[in-house]
């Protein structure tokens, strides 16, 4: 289940066209907590097992594998970002896979079956995307966090995080931190920030933006 996009915002810069108003990804879409989250990562990574987590948790699928993309002008009502009303994405499943799973080692499953069909949601907008990356892969994985990045799919900005996933990681607990976070944010509440002030106005810098030289990193 590779995640790159078969059409996107890169592709669409590339050529120097206008965005179309709908795509396709490889990857996964869940309602966590009431804020649709696009999973993303590499064949085999654990997005999968990530979602059947999630949604043993409580939360609901909506697409795995293949999640169908659409940019909307309209908000929906999955999800409450804060933001005035702008353009966001609608996803869902392709309608032969609807509310299937494949878990690797057990097969294609019903999540329906298996938890009931009020574990599934046929779309939901996507509020915030979740990049799971390998964490031998050498990437510069976010420390502290005093702002979020954004990526654009179909024109529309939403916020991302990437995760490093290794043997020991718990996905889903940190897919929920990362949706709690951000509603905080979304009310005004960053703590990454909170703190960094705190510690400049005691004269200091943000601790671990500093190295064992006094410089900074």
């Amino acid at each position: 289940m590779d995640s790159s996009p078969t059409r996107d915002d890169r592709s669409d810069a590339a050529a120097g066209g206008e965005s179309p108003r709908e795509s396709q990804m490889h990857g996964s879409l869940v309602e966590v907590m009431g804020v649709g989250v696009l999973i993303l990562g590499p064949s085999g990574v654990g997005k999968s097992e990530c979602v059947i987590e999630l949604v043993r948790r409580g939360q609901r699928l909506v697409a795995d594998d293949v999640v169908r993309l659409r940019a909307s002008d309209a908000m929906d009502s999955c999800g409450d970002s804060g933001d005035p009303p702008h353009a966001r994405l609608i996803g869902w499943s392709p309608e032969h896979i609807r509310h299937y799973i494949e878990v690797r080692g057990l097969g294609l499953m019903s999540v329906a079956d298996l938890f009931g069909p009020e574990a599934t949601l046929d779309e939901c907008p996507v509020d915030f995307v979740v990049r799971l990356e390998d964490w031998d892969t050498g990437g510069n994985f976010e420390r502290i966090g005093l702002e979020r990045v954004r990526e654009k799919i179909l024109g529309v900005d939403v916020p991302t995080v990437r995760l490093p996933v290794h043997a020991a990681s718990n996905l889903a607990t940190l897919v929920e931190l990362a949706i709690r976070d951000w509603q905080l944010r979304q009310q005004g509440v960053n703590a990454a920030r909170r703190l960094d002030e705190r510690l400049r106005r005691r004269g200091g810098i943000f601790a671990g933006r500093e190295t064992a030289d006094g410089e900074e990193t």
